[in-house]
């Protein structure tokens, strides 16, 4: 029996986060009440003229030379004819002939091994309108339009078939959001449809250089739902290839509730949407210096930065993994270390009581409810002894609630350590004769019994006794050092 692999590419299209739509100064804020973000222009409406949102420009071009492209000369926006109630102007402005971007190249790190995918080309287009379909008694059959999203910036990221499994597949789906995120141009929430995945999947023989019959699956609204429906789009088009069945070259969606896919339509070529140069906007070039311009600007990557904690901070690489996947995460790390905080401690809050606190509360690492020196202050405080693990513990969580200062909390919780010699050495006396038969196993040579006899000391001072100073003072009384 042959075996066969799977051959998959993507389109991923990215809402640009700019602050008015594309051709038009409308807002883009999602949650608006329907079709209050609208005007002329992106309605459509009779002698309304586009004008370009030069930080869509911008944004889409970071975006071209992080990955590598080429820019062609000129570049020029096209019209792509076709009609749907959620499309005003029954065609979108979009490029195909001389996108932004071609040529250019993306790598991402799979099960540890570096993988490198082409990008074919990045184009900026507008949004369409979103279909509403109500569910209330007396609306079966009717569909609402808002148009709130008509000419929001979108764009469009259109990898080489290079990916051959659903691990790949994830893996490049998080690394390009990861991407964009770090760049500033999208939010690319995927809940808000903020960036949405179609992936291109044909089979082939293993071995084989040859590209199948390729369908491309939409309604993939999540990294669970791409990763099942190319599950089952691979399992489906390899049965059929077995049977001596043909592919048929079609758009399908996916069934979530199902779990399958389903035939839509004919897969449209480039001549079914009959492109042509939009007349209102120009053709645009791109000096060297402008480009280099914003080749300056582009921020310090994923990789660049995953590297730079494990070499400049000692970071494990798992640590340095974590810690760079999220853009504002790794902005706080950085500016704690600026502060002289030790990096593995600001990794360790960070990655322990940080992360878990944001996972509970629902919470984007966009809006961290603590600053850098908020962290900086409390590892000061534990390294000091003024605290311990647990208060500190206890801190934090304060911290991330409130706001407050790790000063002023320690203070009004009463949290301050004893360390003071003379107070500790009398309830570590107290302790030790009350405990009699730990105190003399330990003083013959047992280890166990020191953590009962430090947790007694620290029951009885309510906490508050410094550890290691307690352990200290018993190793000396009943061992003599």
């Amino acid at each position: 029996m042959v075996d066969y692999e799977p051959v998959i590419g993507f389109e991923i299209h990215a809402e640009l986060a700019t602050a008015s739509k594309v051709f038009c100064g409308c807002g883009t804020e999602p949650g608006a009440p329907p079709n209050t973000h609208t005007c002329p222009v992106c309605l459509g409406l009779p002698g309304a003229l586009p004008v370009l949102n030069v930080a869509a420009l911008e944004y889409a071009l970071k975006v071209v030379l992080a990955c590598h492209c080429d820019v062609p000369s000129p570049a020029i926006f096209e019209r792509k004819n076709y009609y749907y109630p959620d499309l005003p102007k029954n065609y979108q402005i979009s490029q195909k002939r001389a996108p932004f971007g071609v040529n250019g190249w993306f790598e991402f790190e799979v099960n540890g091994a570096m993988k490198r995918v082409r990008i074919l080309d990045i184009h900026l287009e507008e949004d369409a309108g979103k279909l509403v379909h109500p569910q209330e008694r007396g609306a079966a059959g009717v569909s609402l339009v808002d148009y709130n999203r008509a000419g929001v910036p979108l764009l469009e990221i259109v990898s080489g078939p290079d990916i051959h499994s659903v691990e790949e597949a994830e893996a490049y789906m998080i690394a390009m959001r990861r991407l964009l995120r770090y760049l500033g141009v999208s939010e690319a929430r995927m809940e808000l449809g903020q960036i949405r995945f179609e992936a291109n999947i044909s089979v082939r023989p293993v071995g084989s250089a040859t590209l199948g019959t390729r369908v491309e699956i939409k309604n993939l609204n999540s990294y669970r739902t791409v990763i099942r429906g190319i599950e089952y789009e691979v399992a489906r088009q390899t049965a059929l290839h077995r049977n001596g069945e043909r592919v048929a070259q079609e758009t399908r969606l996916f069934d979530d509730a199902r779990g399958i896919t389903l035939a839509m339509r004919d897969k449209e070529e480039a001549h079914d949407y009959r492109y042509f140069p939009d007349p209102d906007l120009v053709p645009m070039r791109f000096t060297p210096e402008y480009l280099e311009r914003l080749r300056a600007g582009l921020p310090e990557l994923p990789a660049a930065r995953r590297a730079r904690f494990i070499s400049a901070y000692g970071l494990p690489a798992y640590d340095a993994a974590l810690l760079t996947d999220e853009k504002a995460i790794a902005d706080f790390v950085d500016a704690a270390v600026a502060l002289s905080a030790p990096p593995k401690s600001v990794s360790n809050w960070t990655m322990g009581e940080l992360l878990r606190l944001l996972n509970e509360r629902g919470l984007s690492p966009d809006a961290l409810p603590i600053t850098p020196a908020h962290l900086a202050a409390l590892i000061t405080l534990v390294e000091s002894g003024a605290i311990n693990q647990n208060q500190a513990k206890q801190v934090f969580a304060e911290m991330f609630e409130t706001g407050k200062e790790p000063a002023l909390i320690v203070k009004e919780q009463g949290f301050a350590q004893i360390s003071d010699a003379g107070a500790l050495e009398a309830i570590v006396n107290e302790v030790v004769a009350a405990n009699p038969d730990p105190a003399a196993r330990y003083a013959a040579g047992e280890d166990k019994p020191l953590g009962f006899l430090v947790g007694q000391v620290m029951k009885r001072s309510g906490g508050k006794a410094n550890a290691p100073v307690v352990n200290a003072m018993l190793r000396e009384k009943l061992r003599g050092g």
